[in-house]
């Protein structure tokens, strides 16, 4: 029996994708990229915001095309969007044979053994004590691999439905993580990204503190292992102690990634976010004096409900003052079951478009600034591969870039490096989101 998983959303997600795929080969079963070959279609929904959602609806009835040239075929829904509308998505889209929830993933097996039989069916589940099983397929490169720490989030934000999908924050066993990480390491991984709702809050609800600084250091102490990156930091839980390990640990990336959403604190607090710009401002300062070369990249919503032009102004301000490296920017998603869903003021499609632009072009600049600024360094960066047409320009990332969500950097007269290398490079001319470089001879 041929199986295929299409995983969408967030690296969390595809960590989940990836533990399936694990179990699917324990029982045998073979794993197939091309859904036209498969008995079985996984789809790893995402529910997060309304993009998510329409994204993952049309994947689904796009798999379920191929049910109609092979009437034999099953369609299996998980995810975040399948956890939150469960029932109504199984009575509204006949052709989906089971829907799982975000807590089902190890009994993907029999769930497998059970459409097969023609059950059709949901399995929801409530939220318990977060443990990975050892089981696991990669789908990105060797070299690079996400490891989740946590599951859950308990900050809810007023925009946010992460607590009610995937349940409060629970994190991972610590000895669990650093086992797999080492086991990744002997498998050829030299990169990993610890990954959660909430990375920083790492240890507080299993051992009532935070432990986030604890476990880099014992990573950083594991051989072979070159970089480890961390994603999804909040603020508040950015300790002293945290900055000042990842300023002496040499494999911990000099890079954050931290959702700050907004600097108006009126409209800070109305998301109940639990931080002000001022503490923010603070806490920026001490990581840049810490580590000079930090790459601090961030996320704002604009158009949150009752987002004024005085406040929008009071965000443009703190991106051109604080200059960050990189910042996703998102319009607000009005999303149900939440308290900024049923809020009154919601802001009309055009303003937030309006905003959503002049925002980007403002980072846009800021972000080609920074590049240029690079120029004439020398980096040491990860080799991801070669042009398809010029097998001499190859294509890399530095410890500020992050995958998939980070720019790239080209390195020219590259023939002969391997994808997986660590190489030095000096950096010949900047872009907005890119860079061109030559190889460095040690």
């Amino acid at each position: 029996m041929k199986i295929g998983v299409v995983s969408l959303g967030c690296p969390k997600n595809l960590v989940d994708s990836e533990v399936m795929m694990g179990l699917i080969r324990d029982r045998k079963w073979e794993l197939t990229n091309d859904p036209s070959h498969a008995d079985i279609i996984i789809v790893n929904t995402c529910g997060f915001i309304e993009s998510a959602k329409t994204e993952s609806i049309n994947t689904i009835l796009q798999m379920a095309e191929y049910k109609k040239i092979d009437s034999h075929r099953k369609l299996i829904m998980t995810g975040c969007l399948g956890q939150r509308y469960a029932h109504e998505l199984f009575e509204q889209m006949p052709e989906v044979d089971a829907i799982i929830g975000t807590e089902c993933y190890d009994a993907i097996g029999s769930v497998i053994d059970r459409v097969e039989k023609g059950e059709r069916f949901v399995l929801l589940e409530a939220p318990k004590q977060y443990s990975q099983p050892k089981s696991r397929v990669l789908s990105t490169p060797q070299y690079t691999a996400y490891v989740k720490i946590a599951e859950g989030c308990s900050n809810r934000c007023s925009y946010c439905a992460i607590p009610k999908i995937r349940g409060p924050y629970r994190s991972r066993p610590y000895e669990e993580i650093v086992e797999e990480v080492k086991s990744l390491v002997q498998q050829g991984t030299r990169e990993v990204i610890l990954v959660a709702q909430d990375t920083t809050q790492y240890g507080i609800d299993l051992y009532h503190k935070l432990r986030l600084s604890e476990l880099l250091r014992d990573l950083n102490e594991i051989p072979a292992l070159t970089w480890i990156r961390i994603l999804y930091c909040y603020p508040e839980s950015f300790s002293d102690e945290l900055i000042e390990t990842m300023a002496q640990c040499k494999k911990v990336c000099h890079y954050v990634d931290l959702p700050l959403q907004h600097a108006s604190n009126s409209l800070l607090k109305t998301m109940r976010r639990r931080d002000t710009r001022e503490q923010v401002e603070m806490l920026l300062a001490k990581l840049r004096n810490r580590m000079p070369d930090i790459c601090l990249r961030t996320t704002f919503i604009v158009g949150f409900p009752g987002e004024t032009e005085a406040q929008f102004e009071e965000l443009l301000d703190f991106a051109q003052k604080e200059h960050f490296q990189c910042a996703g920017v998102f319009t607000y998603s009005q999303e149900e079951e939440t308290e900024a869903g049923a809020m009154k003021n919601q802001i009309d499609e055009a303003t937030k478009q309006e905003r959503y632009h002049r925002l980007m072009a403002l980072q846009a600049k800021i972000s080609e600034e920074i590049q240029q600024e690079r120029e004439g360094k020398v980096l040491t960066v990860l080799v991801e591969g070669h042009d398809e047409k010029n097998p001499d320009l190859a294509v890399a990332r530095s410890y500020a870039e992050a995958p998939d969500i980070d720019g790239k950097i080209f390195i020219e007269g590259a023939k002969g490096l391997r994808v997986g290398d660590f190489v030095n490079v000096q950096i010949d001319q900047g872009f907005t989101y890119e860079a061109v470089s030559h190889l460095v001879k040690e």
